[in-house]
């Protein structure tokens, strides 16, 4: 039985609002699922085919239009699954960490329309605390404490993005810890990024730290937070990332901040430009 909107609600919106970017409806049972246009749904993008070429035909055009030269098709295929996992990653994280609920999300269940910025998402359960008045609702799953609400956010976002790992894994010449190593970043630099609008990104630190811990299978890594000392001996937060974006491969002289690539002392000429800019 599906729940009422208000279960997830507040957090989405609340995302809208420091985040006006990404757009998130919740669908009711007479509604069906968006189609048309750009939208695409996250059981086909799994199922790969027609669905999946379109969407990275998407990615294709846009590195060639501001590249002006063509991706290799792992990097078109790393670019499409990135923009797509760290978005849909928001749709669990972000519940959990501004209200402590955790909705379930199988790929049946989440529809994306990129060029605008929408999620269309059908809500059918969601954990929470003892405490949530949120408990009393349709769909509530009561765990335990902090810790077992941690684990049904890696569980949610595992179910989720298994599936699609699965169609766009093969294109990207990536597998098993490459593809969670992925997912780790998603998770913590997507709660990272908004966090940081929501004024919270100290508190985010924290969370994440604790929710990926280095140990939680099938996740690769960690939160991997640390501080550099910039030339006044200010701190500049940052991360190193499990993965890499291949953004290299288009622009090699210009690398991410948090690239396994990039060493410190770039980096922390990087965080000085970003803090600048």
């Amino acid at each position: 039985m599906p729940l009422p909107p208000s279960a997830v609600a507040d957090s989405y919106a609340r995302l809208a609002e420091v985040y006006p970017w990404l757009t998130i409806n919740e669908l009711t049972c007479e509604e069906a699922d968006p189609e048309g246009g750009a939208w695409v749904s996250a059981a086909a993008l799994a199922e790969g085919g027609p669905a999946l070429e379109t969407f990275l035909a998407w990615d294709d055009a846009q590195i060639r239009r501001d590249y002006e030269q063509p991706g290799r098709p792992d990097v078109v295929a790393s670019f499409g699954l990135h923009r797509y996992a760290w978005t849909a990653c928001l749709l669990i994280t972000v519940p959990w960490f501004l209200h402590r609920r955790v909705p379930r999300f199988p790929v049946t269940h989440v529809s994306f329309e990129r060029e605008e910025g929408r999620m269309a998402v059908r809500t059918s359960s969601f954990a929470c605390l003892p405490d949530d008045p949120a408990a009393a609702l349709p769909g509530a799953r009561v765990v335990a404490d902090e810790e077992a609400l941690r684990a049904e956010v890696r569980d949610a976002v595992a179910e989720h993005l298994e599936p699609v790992f699965g169609s766009f894994g093969p294109r990207m010449r990536r597998r098993g810890r490459a593809l969670w190593g992925m997912a780790t970043d998603e998770i913590v630099e997507g709660l990272w990024y908004i966090a940081e609008l929501l004024d919270e990104k100290d508190r985010a630190t924290r969370e994440l730290e604790l929710l990926l811990p280095g140990t939680t299978k099938p996740y690769a890594g960690s939160a991997a937070f640390r501080v550099l000392t910039g030339p006044a001996g200010e701190p500049l937060p940052t991360r190193d990332r499990v993965s890499c974006c291949m953004f290299y491969t288009l622009r090699p002289e210009e690398t991410c901040a948090t690239c396994p690539r990039t060493c410190d002392s770039e980096r922390v000429v990087k965080l000085l430009e970003a803090a600048a800019g």
